[in-house]
């Protein structure tokens, strides 16, 4: 009779035979020539070079930038209005989050792009595609934000309030100085989370129509897929995307196990 730990090793071997079955049936069934075609022409991939870094790249890392100091100031005031004690302060702040957290992202640039212009024709957005960028990343962004920190912020030991309140500091001045610094340090991985999410979400200025100049990763590659009849451009992107993301993500990782070993 097979113990426990032999039964799950069992498992465990049947589940890798699976897998290199899986895989040695794609290597015989796949057409290599045909994928390469699509995805790998290497001629299609020096042609994206090197706007695909000096427009795209460098555009997605501006307009993700702008949106997310947006929306981090923005979500600081949404908590603390959250945690004020004036009721009205904590109704608005509670239906501005719900509103841009209920709304896709694209909801919120078309109402931007399309449905301000049409409200009111003699008045623009300052900076043009780049401010309709920021606003509709940060409205987006700084909702979620908000309640990250707020939970950042209740987090903090109600004792760091008191200790600060004891030493003759009012309450605002203890909220900026002890608390908000102290949930700021809890909350950093949720927020790095956040700029990666908003990362993403800067493909959606393509409907903005924009020149080249202005263009994201995503507008760019779907330029050049379109003018090469051809996906390598998606991949080309797709990579790039990667080189924004994946150290972010590994910041996180490491902030998380700080996080961890210091509790």
């Amino acid at each position: 009779m097979a113990s426990p730990r032999q039964r799950a090793a069992r498992w465990r071997y049947v589940q890798y035979a699976v897998l290199v079955l899986v895989a040695v049936a794609i290597y015989f069934v796949a057409d290599w020539g045909q994928l390469h075609r699509a995805f790998f022409d290497w001629g299609v991939v020096k042609d994206q070079f090197p706007q695909v870094l000096t427009i795209a790249l460098k555009n997605t890392i501006i307009y993700t930038a702008c949106g997310f100091t947006f929306g981090l100031a923005l979500g600081l005031i949404l908590a603390l209005m959250r945690l004020s004690s004036v009721g009205p302060y904590r109704w608005i702040a509670t239906a501005v989050i719900e509103l841009f957290r209920g709304l896709p992202a694209l909801v919120v640039f078309i109402a931007l792009s399309v449905g301000l212009s049409l409200a009111f024709p003699a008045r623009e957005i300052p900076f043009g595609n780049l401010g309709i960028v920021t606003l509709a990343l940060g409205l987006v962004g700084g909702a979620y934000m908000a309640e990250t920190i707020r939970a950042g912020i209740q987090a903090v030991p109600k004792g760091q309030m008191e200790a600060a309140r004891s030493l003759g500091m009012s309450h605002s001045r203890a909220m900026i100085s002890v608390v908000v610094p102290q949930g700021f340090r809890i909350i950093l991985p949720p927020l790095t989370n956040e700029l990666i999410l908003l990362t993403k979400d800067s493909s959606l200025v393509y409907i903005l129509g924009l020149s080249l100049s202005g263009y994201e990763l995503t507008k760019f590659g779907r330029q050049g897929m379109n003018s090469a009849a051809n996906l390598t451009p998606i991949i080309v992107i797709g990579l790039c995307y990667l080189l924004i993301t994946v150290p972010l993500s590994i910041v996180v990782r490491r902030m998380e196990s700080r996080a961890e070993r210091a509790r």
